[in-house]
């Protein structure tokens, strides 16, 4: 979500580089506010979504780089009467011709911090804001002049993603989610499971504070080696506020067992109704690790947005 932020870094100040940013798009555009890409005059790094939105932002980037450095054009693009693109919707982009020697702000700028853009008569003036709010631009209205100011989160939020369980299923979890718009927390009792990146080895009786500690926006997956402990976790986020997405691995029978187990130990039904299981889409079939994963990982990314 952020590789353009290290292409700015390696490439900007070896050969002449423009940026294409998108302000604010509407409607059924193909990419959102904060995609960027990079063009020379030879390559492309990233995309804005491909088709003649993107072959008419290339030609535009192209061309700035004739200007000085920190030259910048606002252009908008209605995706049907202007392109002829299906889609339709509406997108507002920033080109710029890359001033290399103002990117001393890449050095502060980190996932989720707050990236302050104002538009100068001869560039585009950057700093990260700590205290700053997001202030999104309008893909309507008049074009952004000289002088203003918007503000973005860099990147896109990620979702945490609290994964209990290192096996085959959730080792093929880590692992597809890594490009994905998720944040892994990753724990295992076991200590066999310590050679694994990203795996934090929790004793079996603290792991339920693992839980508790999970933020309101996450989703927690739930698919140890031990039923007993699957139990325990499941119990423990269905007995917290509620967080996103509450997921077990397993069967029809095993959901059906544990509702009535947790039902015994006074969950009350609107809590148990917020266990998903088994997890994964429906209407895809198999039982390999990998299915099973890319299945649960577009379960989450169909969770409202954060």
């Amino acid at each position: 979500m952020t590789d353009w932020l290290a292409w700015l870094r390696d490439i900007a100040p070896r050969e002449p580089t423009a940026m294409i940013s998108i302000l604010a798009s509407e409607g059924s555009a193909p990419r959102g506010a904060g995609t960027r890409m990079l063009v020379t005059a030879t390559t492309l790094h990233g995309t804005i979504g491909g088709g003649q939105l993107e072959y008419r932002a290339v030609e535009q980037a192209r061309a700035i780089l004739a200007h000085p450095a920190g030259t910048w054009r606002v252009q908008d693009y209605p995706l049907g009467p202007l392109l002829g693109q299906c889609c339709g919707g509406r997108v507002r982009l920033l080109v710029e011709h890359v001033d290399s020697t103002a990117l001393g702000w890449i050095a502060d700028a980190t996932e989720d911090s707050v990236l302050v853009s104002t538009l100068t008569a001869d560039k585009v003036a950057r700093r990260i804001g700590p205290d700053a709010i997001p202030t999104p631009l309008s893909a309507r209205g008049p074009t952004p002049l000289a002088g203003t100011t918007f503000a973005e989160i860099v990147g896109r939020r990620r979702r945490p993603i609290y994964l209990f369980g290192a096996g085959h299923v959730g080792q093929a979890i880590a692992r597809h989610a890594a490009n994905l718009p998720f944040r892994l927390a990753w724990f295992d009792t076991r200590p066999a499971f310590d050679a694994i990146d990203g795996v934090a080895i929790v004793p079996e009786t603290g792991i339920a504070a693992c839980v508790a500690e999970a933020p309101a926006d996450s989703a927690i997956l739930i698919l140890t080696h031990d039923h007993a402990l699957d139990y325990q976790l499941t119990r423990a986020a269905l007995d917290r506020s509620p967080v996103a997405f509450v997921g077990l691995i397993g069967s029809a029978t095993k959901r059906a067992r544990f509702d009535a187990r947790l039902d015994r130990d006074g969950i009350p039904a609107e809590s148990r109704a917020r266990l998903t299981s088994p997890i994964g889409i429906a209407r895809v079939a198999g039982k390999e690790p990998d299915v099973i994963a890319i299945s649960t990982l577009a379960q989450l990314l169909q969770l409202k947005p954060l």
